[in-house]
């Protein structure tokens, strides 16, 4: 996690032949008007495309768009939106992201739209990744990008790509989280109807990563695992709660998941330390009992390996307790 910088302005650039979900999955996170039950970020929005007007779709309908390029000549985050002609690239479009980059601002684009980052040498010494369709084509067209197939979305400095589809919105979800907290990123997540954070990578084709699953599946399982992160959760523990042997456990968890039982288990112990960091004062001995580390030690080691930053620069970044 990087230290949060000023993000107000959001310019999205979108081509011919766009991917309509690509573009939604961007309005969804960073286009969203003022919710008083959330009380969410609102940002200076705007979608620009090189040629103001009539913009195509792969779908039975096209965009209209009246901003021209210099939308983003201010923006804080700039994103590019897929397009199916992801190998063809418009100079104008690379000329604005290089300056943008230049001057600091995050770039961000997801499924095909990395092609068009790779183009403007964005990508060279830089971990990415694309669509698991495309990550080996990524890869060609640009031998001194760092590809990695197999995860939802790579942050690599100021410059931030997710895999296809619904992947844009966990990077999005990502970078709200790392800008503005757990708390906004959850509440962000739950306006959507989308889980705040995926363990596993594309690859997997997770089958399951939301609690809310049939009895016959872990589902009810990972609920009860939610809600009991104070107790002793070994993967014998959990087989037997799951009336299964300790290897078949482990290897349903891992299909149903995308993670080992330990992965997961250590990874909503961080998001249940995040919110507590951020809506508490209580003590860091206590938040690492109450999640399940045990000490203060433990719940460092795993907080500041996943996050970046020591539960105490987290909390003094983004708690709201005075």
């Amino acid at each position: 996690m990087s230290t949060p910088s000023a993000l107000h302005t959001v310019a999205v650039i979108v081509q011919d032949n766009a991917e309509p979900f690509g573009l939604g999955s961007l309005v969804e996170v960073w286009g969203e008007p003022y919710h008083p039950e959330d009380d969410n970020p609102v940002f200076d929005f705007r979608v620009c495309t090189p040629r103001p007007g009539r913009v195509t779709t792969r779908s039975d309908f096209d965009l209209v768009v009246d901003r021209g390029l210099e939308a983003v000549a201010d923006a804080d985050l700039v994103c590019v939106s897929p397009h199916w002609d992801y190998d063809v690239h418009d100079d104008a479009v690379l000329e604005v992201l290089c300056a943008a980059h230049e001057r600091g601002a995050i770039i961000y684009a997801h499924c095909s739209g990395s092609f068009t980052l790779g183009a403007a040498g964005l990508l060279d010494g830089r971990e990415c990744t694309t669509h698991w369709r495309y990550t080996d084509r990524l890869q060609r067209a640009y031998p001194e990008a760092l590809v990695h197939p197999d995860v939802l979305y790579c942050h690599d400095g100021t410059v931030l790509t997710g895999a296809g589809s619904a992947a844009g919105i966990d990077a999005s979800l990502h970078l709200v989280r790392d800008r503005f907290g757990a708390h906004v990123a959850s509440t962000t997540a739950r306006r959507i109807v989308v889980p705040p954070h995926r363990d596993g990578g594309q690859a997997q084709f997770i089958a399951r990563q939301v609690p809310e699953c049939d009895a016959e599946t872990l589902g009810p399982l990972l609920q009860w695992i939610l809600e009991h992160l104070a107790e002793d959760l070994d993967v014998e523990s959990l087989a037997r709660r799951a009336l299964m042997s300790s290897r078949t456990f482990a290897r349903r968890f891992r299909a149903e998941t995308g993670a080992t039982p330990h992965a997961w288990v250590t990874q909503q112990r961080v998001l249940r330390a995040e919110q507590l960091l951020e809506q508490s004062d209580r003590s860091i001995e206590w938040i690492a009992a109450e999640v399940g580390f045990g000490n203060a030690a433990t719940l460092r080691h795993h907080f500041t390996r996943q996050r970046g930053v020591s539960p105490q620069q987290y909390r003094r970044t983004f708690s709201g307790v005075a």
